[in-house]
C-alpha cells in the first residue's frame, strides 16, 4: 500500500490494526470515495457536537444544523461528519453518546478550498443497544489515539474543537442555543491587580452629551447590577465567526445604562462577568438603545436609569479594552452602588400583580426533568429553549415556589439543580393564572445559584436570605427527604375549569388541532420536546393498565438507516382552525350521576380460566367491562360503537403510554448522580458516569389508557391518563380539589382521585378502585369531549401522550 493511501494518529506507538484503520485505509485506497464494509463491527459514540449548517440559505434545507460524530472501536478515534439526512436520528436522540452504532456505509470527503483537510463522512448505519459494550472495555477514551488520514497529521479542525465544516469556527451546545459549550469559553480568568487611573473617567450621565458627536469618550468605571442570558443569533450567509449578543445593566453613582457584548468578546469575557463585576471600559462605542428587547425591573434599586443609549463593547472598529478589577484594588472613593435585590417570600407572592419581578431564595424539593420548547416568531434557524419545573420552600406557607426555570447560560447550575439544595433565583416574573396558584417563571435576565455557588454573592448579606439559614437548621433532613421528588411527567398551570376557543385571542390558549395535524405534530416532535395540544372526538374505549410501557428492548434492536431512504424531521409547526366559532366546555361538576354508595366488581375466574365482570350494583348498559386472559386484572370498557367504528378507522395511533420515565422518584443522596443524568438531556459529550447503575425501576402507580376518537371518526389516538392519588405528589401542587363522585369521567374532568390521599396523617380513607371507576364509564357513551393532551418525546421510540383534563362539550356558539 503507497503513502497515499495509509493513516496515521496523531499519537504514536499503536500497531494494531482496528475496525476503524482498516475503513479509512480502504477510503484512501478506492476510487470513489465511497464504502460499504463487508464486515461490520460496533463502534461506540463518545461526542456528537453541533453546529449550523454551511448550506446557502437560497437552497432547500434538509436540516439548519450539522453534527460531528466522534466513535472509537476500543483502539482508535475517530472525528466524523453526519450525512444531513441521518440528522432526524439526533433529532429522536437514537443517534446518540454513550450508545454503541454500526457504520454500513462511509465516503471520504476532501475540502476542495483547502488543502490538508478531509474527513469520513457517516452515511448509513445501524443503532445498536443504548449502553456500549465497547465502551464498557475502556478505562480512559481520551487516551485513544486520534485515527487521521496521511498527509492531514497537522489539520487542527481534526485534532480541536472545531467544526469540520471549516467555515463554522465553534459548536453550539447540543439542545438549546443559549449555553456556552466548548474550548473557546474562558471562566475564572484572573482579574487586574494593576493601578487604575480613574482621575479621567467619566459617569454615565455624562454619556448623552457625547452621543453623535466626534468626541472620543473618557474612560467608565462601572459595576454590573445585571446580567442576561446569552443570544445567539446565527443565520445563513452572516458572515461573523461568532455571532453572539450579551446585555449587562451596569452602574456608577450616576446612574444605570445597558451594556452590551458583542461577538467574540462574548466567548472571552461572557463568563468573566458577573453580578458585582467592577469593570474599567475603554474604546467603547455608543449607539441608540434597542427598544424592542426585554429589561430587568429595577425600580428597588433607586437609581436614574439611562435607557436612550447603549454602551456597546466591540472587539474591532474600535477594539474595547475590558479591564475586570479584582474586588480588593475597588476603593469606597469610587462610590459605585451597592447591588440591590428583593426577595419575595412565599407568603407574599400572591400579593404581587401579574408580571412583576421578584427574587426568591428556597430549599428544593421538587426538579422535574429538563425538557424543550420550540422558540415562537422566529425568523432565523429553528431553535428551541430548555426548561426545567422546580418546586422550593422557605418556610413562610404549606405551598413552595413553583418556577419554571429556562436555561440562563447557567449550565453548572441549571443541569445540577436537586433537591434538598438552596436554590436562589433572580428577576422571576410572576404569573396570576385563574384557577391555579400564582407560578414564577424566568427572564432573560434571571440568573441561578445553588449550594456551592453562594459564596462571595452580593444578596448573602440579605435579611431575608439571612432568616431563611436561619430556618433550614430547625430541618430535619430525613424529614425533608420523604417529601422529595425528581422527573416524571409535569405541567403547570392546571388546565382551567373551562375551555374557550376564540379567534380573537389565541395566544393563551391550548391550540385545538384535528386528528390528522396530531399525527403530524408527533412524527415532528423531537427528542424531549413538550407540547400542549386539544383534540375533540369521544372516548371510544378505556383500559387499566398495570405495567409502565416498556420501549427499551425495541431500542435495543438494531435497526439499519440510509442516509438515501430516511427523511428529517420537518417544520414542527401548528394548524389553527379556521372556523370563527367559539367552543364553551365545561368540566363535569362534583355531583355527578353517581350513586353514592361504592359499586363494587367482583371479579371470579370461571372453569375456563376465562375472567368475567360483574356489577355488584347495576348493569352497564350498551357496554361491557371486561378483561383479558393475557393480562390479569387488565379491566377495560369500550363504547358499543367502537368494534365498529375501530373497522372504519382509517389510522389508530398507539405510540402513547406511561413509561418509566414519566413517573417522579424519590431523591435519596446515593443515587444523586443517576438522578441527574436521568432527569437532564441527553450529553454531547460521553463520560464514565454514563455507565453507572442504571435508573432504579419504581413500582408502577397504575394508570388508563384511553381511546380518543377524532370527531371525524378517521382516526383514533391512544392516550395515558395517570390520576393524582396522593397530596405528596409534585403534580398535586396547586391542582383545584373540589369534590367529585370519582365516575370516570368526572376523573378525567378533575385530574384526581377524590379525596386524596395523604400518607403522613396514617388515615383509613380508601381510594376507589379501578373497577369502581370504570363500571362508570357506560356515561362515555357517544359524548363529546375535547381532551388536553401533553405530549413529550422522550427518546428513540418512546412518545409520551398524556391527557391532562376532559372536558364536555355543553354549548357551542359564534364568536
Amino acid at each position: 500500500m503507497d503513502d497515499n493511501s495509509s493513516c496515521s494518529s496523531v499519537v504514536t506507538g499503536v500497531s494494531q490494526v482496528s475496525f476503524l484503520q482498516r475503513i479509512l485505509e480502504r477510503l484512501a485506497s478506492t476510487q470513489c470515495l465511497k464504502l460499504r464494509p463487508e464486515q461490520t463491527a460496533p463502534v461506540a459514540v463518545i461526542a456528537l457536537q453541533r453546529y449550523l449548517s454551511e448550506q446557502p440559505e437560497e437552497q432547500q434545507q434538509v436540516d439548519s444544523y450539522s453534527y460531528d460524530l466522534t466513535v472509537t472501536d476500543g483502539v482508535w478515534r475517530a472525528k466524523c461528519f453526519v450525512h444531513p439526512t441521518l440528522n432526524h436520528l439526533v433529532h429522536k436522540n437514537t443517534l446518540r453518546t454513550g450508545a454503541d452504532i454500526r457504520i454500513e456505509q462511509c465516503s471520504f470527503v476532501y475540502n476542495e478550498r483547502r488543502l490538508g483537510h478531509g474527513y469520513i463522512c457517516i452515511e448509513k448505519i445501524s443503532c445498536g443497544t443504548y449502553r456500549s459494550a465497547v465502551l464498557s472495555r475502556i478505562n480512559d477514551v481520551s487516551s485513544l489515539p486520534l485515527l487521521v488520514k496521511h498527509g492531514m497529521e497537522r489539520s487542527v479542525v481534526l485534532q480541536s474543537d472545531v467544526p469540520l465544516q471549516v467555515n463554522r469556527k465553534h459548536y453550539l451546545s447540543l439542545w438549546n442555543n443559549d449555553d456556552p459549550e466548548g474550548d473557546i469559553w474562558i471562566s475564572g480568568a484572573p482579574t487586574s491587580d494593576t493601578v487604575l487611573d480613574v482621575s479621567k473617567v467619566t459617569l454615565l450621565s455624562s454619556l448623552e452629551s457625547c452621543f453623535r458627536s466626534t468626541w472620543k469618550p473618557l474612560p467608565l468605571l462601572v459595576k454590573i447590577i445585571h446580567k442576561s442570558r446569552l443570544r445567539y443569533y446565527g443565520k445563513f450567509g452572516l458572515k461573523i465567526d461568532y455571532p453572539y449578543q450579551a446585555y449587562f445593566e451596569v452602574a456608577d453613582q450616576s446612574g444605570t445604562m445597558s451594556l452590551v457584548l458583542w461577538n467574540e468578546l462574548c466567548p472571552e469575557f461572557y463568563q468573566r462577568l458577573n453580578v458585582g463585576t467592577v469593570l474599567y471600559l475603554q474604546n467603547y462605542t455608543l449607539k441608540q438603545s434597542y427598544s424592542n428587547r426585554s429589561r430587568p425591573q429595577m425600580d428597588h434599586h433607586r437609581m436614574k436609569t439611562f435607557n436612550s443609549m447603549e454602551i456597546c463593547l466591540n472587539p474591532r472598529n474600535p477594539a474595547s479594552v475590558i479591564t475586570v478589577v479584582s474586588s480588593k484594588s475597588v476603593l469606597p472613593q469610587w462610590a459605585l452602588p451597592v447591588v440591590s435585590y428583593q426577595f419575595t417570600s412565599r407568603s407574599e407572592l400572591e400579593k404581587l400583580e401579574n408580571n412583576s419581578a421578584c427574587d426568591v431564595i428556597g430549599l428544593v424539593t421538587f426538579v422535574g426533568r429538563v425538557e424543550r420548547v420550540k422558540s415562537k416568531g422566529n425568523k432565523g434557524p429553528e431553535k428551541y429553549w430548555t426548561y426545567r419545573w422546580v418546586h422550593a420552600v422557605d418556610g413562610t406557607s404549606n405551598q413552595p415556589f413553583i418556577l419554571e426555570l429556562f436555561s440562563s447560560s447557567q449550565t453548572e447550575v441549571f443541569n445540577y439543580i436537586c433537591p434538598m439544595t438552596y436554590l436562589v433565583c433572580t428577576q422571576m416574573r410572576v404569573c396570576q393564572v385563574e384557577g391555579s396558584l400564582p407560578y414564577l417563571t424566568s427572564s432573560c435576565e434571571t440568573q441561578m445559584f445553588i449550594t456551592g455557588y453562594h459564596k462571595g454573592q452580593p444578596y448573602v448579606s440579605d435579611p431575608t436570605v439571612k432568616s431563611f439559614i436561619q430556618w433550614t437548621k430547625t430541618l430535619k433532613d430525613n424529614i425533608v427527604l420523604q417529601k422529595t421528588a425528581v422527573g416524571g411527567h409535569y405541567c403547570y398551570p392546571h388546565p382551567q375549569q373551562t375551555f374557550a376557543q376564540s379567534m380573537a385571542d389565541t395566544s393563551a390558549q391550548v391550540p385545538l388541532v384535528a386528528a390528522s395535524d396530531l399525527k403530524m405534530e408527533l412524527e415532528t416532535l423531537q427528542y424531549r420536546e413538550h407540547k400542549k395540544l386539544a383534540i375533540q372526538g369521544q372516548i371510544a374505549a378505556v383500559r387499566y393498565m398495570k405495567n409502565l410501557k416498556n420501549a427499551e428492548l425495541r431500542g435495543t434492536q438494531e435497526k439499519e438507516v440510509s442516509s438515501g431512504l430516511c427523511e428529517s424531521a420537518g417544520s414542527d409547526t401548528h394548524n389553527q382552525p379556521s372556523t370563527r366559532e367559539q367552543d364553551n366546555l365545561t368540566s363535569i361538576s362534583s355531583d355527578s350521576s353517581v350513586s353514592k354508595k361504592k359499586r363494587r366488581i367482583q371479579m371470579r375466574i370461571d372453569e375456563e380460566g376465562e375472567e368475567e365482570a360483574v356489577s355488584a350494583s347495576e348493569e352497564v348498559q350498551h357496554s361491557e367491562l371486561q378483561s383479558t386472559n393475557e393480562a390479569p386484572d387488565a379491566l377495560f370498557w369500550e363504547s358499543s360503537s367502537w368494534p365498529n367504528q375501530q373497522q372504519e378507522v382509517s389510522e389508530h395511533l398507539c405510540e402513547g403510554g406511561l413509561y418509566q420515565d414519566s413517573v417522579s422518584r424519590r431523591f435519596t443522596f446515593d443515587e444523586k448522580g443517576v438522578l441527574q443524568q436521568w432527569s437532564n438531556l441527553q450529553p454531547m459529550r460521553w463520560t464514565p458516569e454514563q455507565s453507572a447503575d442504571a435508573i432504579p425501576t419504581v413500582p408502577c402507580p397504575g394508570y388508563y389508557q384511553v381511546t380518543i376518537l377524532g370527531i371525524n371518526k378517521q382516526i383514533a389516538v391512544d392516550a395515558a391518563y395517570s390520576p393524582v392519588m396522593s397530596c405528596n405528589e409534585p403534580r398535586a401542587v396547586g391542582l383545584p380539589q373540589d369534590p367529585h363522585g370519582n365516575t370516570m369521567l368526572s376523573c378525567l374532568s378533575s385530574g384526581f382521585l377524590c379525596p386524596l390521599t395523604d400518607p403522613a396523617s396514617n388515615s383509613d380513607i380508601a381510594l376507589p378502585e379501578p373497577g369502581e371507576i370504570l363500571v362508570t364509564a357506560s356515561e362515555l357513551e357517544d359524548t363529546h369531549v375535547v381532551c388536553i393532551l401533553d405530549i413529550c418525546h422522550l427518546g428513540g421510540d418512546k412518545v409520551e401522550i398524556l391527557i391532562s383534563k376532559v372536558y364536555k362539550v355543553t354549548e357551542v356558539s359564534l364568536d
